[in-house]
C-alpha cells in the first residue's frame, strides 16, 4: 500500500551556515508539482538551490537544481520511496552560508530535511478508485444506490431514461465483492457498461 499526506510539512536546519528550508505536501500531477516548484523559487529569490523530487502515479523526478549531480534531488526521492509515498512533492530551499558542505554533507542535508519535515506531516492511505457503471430498471434503483453507500463506492453521476444508469467508484480492493453483490441483488436485471 502506499500513501499520501493530508497537508504540507515542513523543516528547518541550519549547517555550516547554510540553511535548508524543506518541505512535503501531497500534489495531483506532474504540472501541479512544477507550479508548486516556480512558486518556491519565486516566494524565495535569493535562495541559492531549489532541489525538489516528487512521486506521482508511479512516476518520479528529481532535480539538484545546480548542486552537484545526484547529491540533492536524488536523495530526496530515496527518502520519499524509503516511506512508500505517492502523489507528494519533497522541497528544500538552500540558502548558501559560505562553507562547502562536500557529496556526503549535501547528501545528508538534503535528505534530512525532507525526513524531518515527514517526521510531521501526516500520512494517509492512497486508494486506488475503480470506476464503473451499471443500467438497471427503476424497481431496483435504491436498493443499488444503498448497496453502493454500503460497501464503501461513490456515486458519480445517476442518469434517468429509460432504465437508470449508475456511474460509482469504488475502492479496487472492494470492486469485485461490490460487483457480486450488486449481480445477486439484480438477479440478472443488471446490465453492466464499459467505457
Amino acid at each position: 500500500m502506499s500513501y499520501s499526506l493530508s497537508a504540507p510539512a515542513d523543516s528547518e536546519l541550519l549547517i555550516k551556515g547554510s540553511r535548508f528550508l524543506g518541505r512535503v505536501q501531497p500534489v495531483a500531477d506532474r504540472d501541479d508539482a512544477r507550479a508548486l516548484v516556480q512558486a518556491l523559487r519565486e516566494e524565495h529569490p535569493g535562495a541559492a538551490h531549489v532541489c525538489s523530487a516528487m512521486l506521482v502515479g508511479g512516476h518520479s523526478a528529481a532535480v539538484d537544481d545546480g548542486e552537484p549531480g545526484g547529491t540533492a534531488g536524488r536523495p530526496m526521492l530515496e527518502v520519499l520511496r524509503l516511506q512508500e509515498l505517492d502523489g507528494v512533492l519533497a522541497t528544500v530551499v538552500r540558502y548558501f552560508g559560505g562553507t562547502k558542505l562536500g557529496a556526503g554533507g549535501l547528501v545528508r542535508a538534503y535528505s534530512g530535511a525532507v525526513a524531518d519535515a515527514l517526521r510531521s506531516a501526516e500520512r494517509v492511505p492512497v486508494i486506488a478508485w475503480a470506476p464503473a457503471a451499471l443500467r438497471v430498471p427503476y424497481a431496483l434503483e435504491g436498493s443499488v444506490r444503498r448497496s453502493i453507500e454500503a460497501l464503501g463506492g461513490v456515486l458519480n453521476d445517476v442518469d434517468h431514461a429509460e432504465s437508470v444508469t449508475v456511474h460509482y467508484s469504488v475502492d479496487a480492493t472492494s470492486a469485485a465483492a461490490l460487483a457480486a453483490a450488486l449481480e445477486e441483488l439484480g438477479q440478472g436485471r443488471i446490465v453492466w457498461l464499459t467505457g
